[in-house]
């Protein structure tokens, strides 16, 4: 086949694929840190209604990553085993139902329960979606792929703010408060959009009748001449096992700790740290979501950067030190044009950082030793989304002020730029 003809075909073949699935995974991501990420607005009066104080929030908000952390792996290989349509449907509408469920929290037991079981409902449904990704698009696509499903938590935040902030104005009705209603309105969609998973998603390219014969039989080959030259140290020739304690794999762990300790600081406590500026929870709503809509094209521009540089490392150093810098501005300053600011900083690093982080794994991993190593990154990188929280929490309760969690979560950006470059340099040695 002529280089014009395979170029054509290939753009053919990406864009197809492209809009056929991402759309679509975009929105189930959409949907879950919604879920995940809504309690931040439910604290407003739930707090009070059931009794939490600062550090028992931040605890609760966290917990839902160690349930997430000790059942990721197993979903994952899962997963792989049963395919990602029955799995994926499974994850969804468990997690809708732990959801709705949350409307009902009694006290601080009953909310460290709920969260735990959430954690343990939508284990696996991120590195689930990443590796689905992997098993679809060509490399040199992959951080753009990743890019636009993981806009999806910005997007939620940019979009689902405002819904929350208005749901939170209702008033009481049918014997429960707004912070109840909320919990049980946004779950629904979880719960609906499981099933339409079951006839929507295709599990693999070799069962895509979307696609013609030709284009099949390309996106087929080139995915396995990839995974045929890919560096398979760890696939190959020493499985899962070995995966899980790859030193490449715990590095890129690290990393990911500290982003996720960001992402989920900015979920559970940017509305909060907001509204001590005396905004409603309308307006509140709407000044949490403005930074996100900048980091949506941010990251997306910087991912398709990072695919046609095929460079990784620096894609993900940079966006960890903007993001460190923002926390600490926004622990130093006093005004809420700053903060706005400052977490628009924090929101811009952090998503870039993720789509070139996660374009790595699958470079030198496949099959089961991808679903496993994938699901590990993700589930350690996720005890920051336990740290981040419970640490804003703790300390707020401790000073008095937020700005000594910011600039803890900034730290653990920090280690996170540290590590990769370490690690990037282990790489280069290692070749050389």
């Amino acid at each position: 086949m002529a280089l014009d003809q395979k170029t054509s075909l290939e753009t053919r073949v990406v864009r197809k694929i492209s809009r056929r699935i991402l759309p679509f995974v975009m929105l189930l991501y959409f949907v879950s840190f919604l879920d995940r990420v809504n309690v931040g607005f439910a604290a407003f009066s739930m707090n009070k209604a059931i009794g939490l104080t600062s550090a028992m929030f931040g605890f609760g908000g966290g917990i839902f990553f160690v349930s997430y952390f000790l059942f990721e792996v197993p979903s994952n290989l899962i997963l792989y085993r049963v395919g990602a349509r029955r799995w994926i449907a499974r994850v969804m509408v468990s997690w809708g139902l732990v959801s709705a469920t949350s409307a009902f929290a009694t006290g601080p037991h009953s909310f460290y329960a709920l969260r735990f079981l959430l954690g343990v409902a939508e284990a696996g449904f991120f590195p689930g979606i990443i590796l689905y990704l992997s098993l679809w698009f060509p490399a040199r696509h992959r951080a753009v792929a990743a890019a636009a499903f993981m806009a999806a938590a910005p997007l939620s935040t940019a979009i689902g703010s405002p819904i929350s902030g208005a749901l939170m104005q209702l008033p009481a009705f049918a014997g429960l408060n707004n912070w109840q209603w909320l919990y049980i309105l946004e779950a629904l969609p979880a719960i609906l959009l499981g099933f339409v998973v079951l006839y929507f998603l295709t599990d693999s390219p070799e069962q895509a009748r979307w696609l013609a014969p030709e284009e099949r039989a390309w996106l087929v080959d080139t995915l396995q001449a990839e995974r045929t030259g890919s560096d398979t140290h760890a696939a190959h020739t020493t499985g899962i096992w070995k995966t899980l304690s790859d030193p490449r794999i715990l590095a890129l762990s690290l990393v990911y700790l500290g982003t996720s300790a960001g992402l989920y600081t900015l979920g559970l406590w940017s509305p909060l740290i907001l509204r001590q500026f005396g905004f409603s929870p309308l307006a509140t709503g709407w000044l949490n979501s403005a930074p996100s809509f900048v980091a949506i094209a941010v990251m997306i521009a910087w991912a398709r950067h990072s695919d046609r540089t095929l460079e990784r490392t620096w894609h993900v150093v940079i966006p960890c030190v903007v993001a460190c810098l923002g926390f600490v501005w926004a622990g130093t300053t006093h005004t809420a044009v700053g903060v706005i600011l400052a977490l628009m900083l924090v929101n811009i690093g952090i998503s870039a950082a993720k789509a070139p982080l996660w374009a790595m794994p699958s470079a030198f991993l496949t099959g089961a030793e991808a679903a496993a190593g994938i699901a590990l990154i993700n589930s350690i990188g996720n005890l920051g989304g336990f740290a981040g929280p419970f640490l804003i929490g703790w300390l707020k309760d401790k000073s008095g002020s937020y700005a000594g969690g910011l600039y803890a979560v900034g730290a653990m950006l920090a280690v996170s730029a540290a590590v990769m470059l370490a690690l990037s340099h282990q790489l280069r040695h290692r070749k050389s």
